[in-house]
């Protein structure tokens, strides 16, 4: 019961992160954004569905989570809606880049770069330990390392020169 819970809101959550990227990422497109490091962004797409079809075809469907990680996960997506409501129109999960935009530093954007990925990759590693599977949170949590840092490098290259808010 938990897991097909917890699998279907975060499903949930996801596709409407999708739907929400895409929408900005055609306004900010109009507005003469450019999309840097197309090439990787389908490896996140797998990356993740990976993750939560590991999820549902390898943890038993009568696991009972631990309450304090599934907790700790619930806090992450404070975290999350947080750097989505900071960015604004400004969120996707492409790297676009609006060179007349400046850079936003509030949010948790003052507290350390890139909290979107930070909020992720904690994710990836939480909630599969919330349900006892170690072998995905380590195995994911590694996959999205190496992509995580070959985007970061395209990432900060295309912001380069800008001006801070």
């Amino acid at each position: 019961m938990w897991l097909c819970a917890t699998l279907i809101l975060v499903a949930m959550q996801r596709l409407w992160e999708l739907w929400l990227a895409n929408r900005n990422t055609r306004r900010l497109l109009a507005e003469g954004a450019m999309e840097v490091g197309a090439s990787h962004y389908s490896l996140f797409i797998v990356l993740h569905a990976g993750w939560l079809t590991a999820l549902a075809m390898f943890t038993p469907l009568t696991t009972v989570p631990n309450a304090w990680l599934l907790a700790f996960y619930g806090l992450l997506q404070i975290g999350r809606l947080w750097v989505i409501a900071t960015l604004g129109r400004f969120w996707t999960t492409r790297i676009i880049t609006l060179p007349s935009a400046p850079l936003v530093r509030r949010g948790p954007y003052r507290f350390v770069r890139h909290p979107n990925y930070w909020v992720a990759s904690l994710e990836i590693a939480v909630l599969p330990l919330a349900f006892g599977q170690v072998w995905i949170a380590v195995v994911w949590s590694l996959a999205n390392a190496l992509l995580v840092g070959w985007r970061i490098r395209i990432e900060d290259r295309a912001l380069e020169g800008r001006r801070q808010c």
